[in-house]
């Protein structure tokens, strides 16, 4: 169901809102691992190693999907919520256009260039095959994500959190269940680990472009408007554009750690693999709450009801930092048990690296979200200016304090050190530019 986000209470509305999107993300982590876990169980090491080492490239095409769903959903939420039908849906049949076109030229490249980019990460020659075998057929499934993606950022401009969940999450247990028969049943080997997620993730977008439409059909309008418009387009992309950047040097980014990381040998990259997975779980749920903070600010912006925005940061902050307490101390406290999910081990050296990793990095949970919260405001305002410089900021502390605390007497302790220096000074600038917005200023945000 459609949600008005400018009315009611900004805790019970935004709360509301915002757990389903945190359940999706519980769903989307199954589906990320749920290929490597089933290659790596039924297949073999090679298996596990090649759908590794392709998701690699795949997460390149994930930043642009990611992209224009945050690009459409920002825009689509303020039209909602400036009760503007007609540019609402003109934005909508704009987006698809443009991000159809996109996805065409991203499918050529990456049907065509799939060996070249898996040379480039200097893939081993024993897992080549299997690796462009998946990503070959993650290529033809390309418009699936696309479309998807595009989809679920509608649902979500216009309030309704829960009808991607329910999506989300059958589709994150069929692709389980498809995994397990294509590959222990039908011995497909990695071709059936690409094939059940291209399955589902067509079967998925199908649906939910269907009831996108139905939903879209059911808001009356009565003037016409274009199919396709250019400056609706570039307004997307003001917020596509610089949302793509940031996912692809976040990608980037860890590749550099990952270099640095690798010099360390065998037992710090486990125990840094198994940790940073945990990891990766708080920052992605955290990032998602974020976007629907994004899309609450918007819809607000749009209504002209500044004065809710604080009230919305406020509330935000109060959910991610419930979470935060709550997460950090089952890392605390629960570490050991934690990483054992992807050890066979409870001692030695990747332990040691993985409960090091956790202890200094999980007490800041509250400080980063802090930061996502803040960024879902600025870019449901469309401050990408501001939102791209903190979060830069971050990511270039944390590479470069990285690569220098590590040849310091820290050695490998150093760089989990980064991660809470990139996080607190990057959560300062977000909330300084938060602090200055217009919500604060009784001013007007230009149209």
């Amino acid at each position: 169901m459609n949600k008005d986000l400018t009315e009611g209470k900004a805790e019970k509305v935004l709360w509301q809102f915002c757990l389903p999107l945190f359940g999706s993300i519980i769903f989307q982590q199954l589906y990320n691992i749920a290929d490597s876990l089933v290659a790596g169980k039924f297949i073999g090491e090679n298996a596990l190693a090649a759908v590794g080492n392709s998701y690699e490239i795949t997460l390149i095409f994930i930043a642009f999907a990611f992209g224009c769903n945050i690009g459409c959903s920002v825009i689509v939420s303020t039209f909602f919520g400036a009760k503007k039908y007609e540019r609402m849906k003109e934005a909508v049949s704009t987006a698809m256009i443009a991000s159809g076109v996109l996805c065409a030229l991203l499918m050529a490249i990456g049907i065509l260039s799939c060996e070249t980019l898996l040379k480039l990460i200097r893939t081993p020659q024993e897992i080549m095959a299997d690796s462009k075998l998946y990503l070959d057929i993650y290529m033809w499934g390309l418009p699936f994500m696309f479309f998807y993606n595009i989809s679920n950022g509608i649902f979500s401009a216009m309030g309704d959190s829960k009808t991607p969940f329910y999506f989300l999450a059958a589709s994150s247990v069929s692709n389980i269940f498809m995994d397990i028969w294509f590959v222990a049943g039908l011995h497909m080997g990695v071709a059936g680990v690409a094939w059940a997620t291209f399955i589902c993730q067509g079967i998925s977008c199908v649906l939910a472009l269907t009831v996108v439409m139905k939903r879209l059909k059911g808001i009356k309008t009565t003037e016409p408007y274009p199919l396709f418009s250019w400056s609706t387009c570039g307004s997307i992309a003001r917020i596509a554009v610089p949302s793509t950047i940031q996912q692809s040097f976040i990608s980037v980014g860890n590749i550099i750690l990952q270099s640095v990381i690798n010099g360390f040998g065998p037992g710090v990259i486990a125990g840094y693999s198994a940790a940073i997975k945990l990891n990766n779980l708080v920052i992605t749920s955290f990032t998602t709450l974020g976007n629907g903070v994004s899309n609450y600010a918007a819809q607000n912006i749009g209504a002209k009801k500044l004065k809710r925005i604080p009230e919305g940061f406020r509330a935000g902050l109060k959910l991610v930092w419930i979470l935060s307490a709550i997460l950090t101390s089952l890392y605390l406290i629960c570490g050991k048990q934690l990483l054992m999910l992807f050890m066979n081990e409870t001692s030695g050296e990747a332990m040691k690296t993985g409960l090091m990793f956790l202890r200094i990095v999980s007490p800041f949970y509250a400080v980063v979200s802090a930061k996502l919260v803040a960024d879902g405001i600025l870019r449901g305002a469309g401050k990408m200016n501001e939102f791209m410089t903190a979060t830069f900021t971050d990511l270039i502390l944390r590479v470069t304090l990285a690569i220098f605390l590590s040849k310091t007497s820290l050695g490998s302790t150093g760089i989990w050190c980064s991660w809470p220096i990139g996080w607190i000074t990057a959560t300062f600038l977000s909330v300084l530019f938060y602090r200055r917005g217009p919500w604060f200023q009784k001013t007007e945000l230009p149209q």
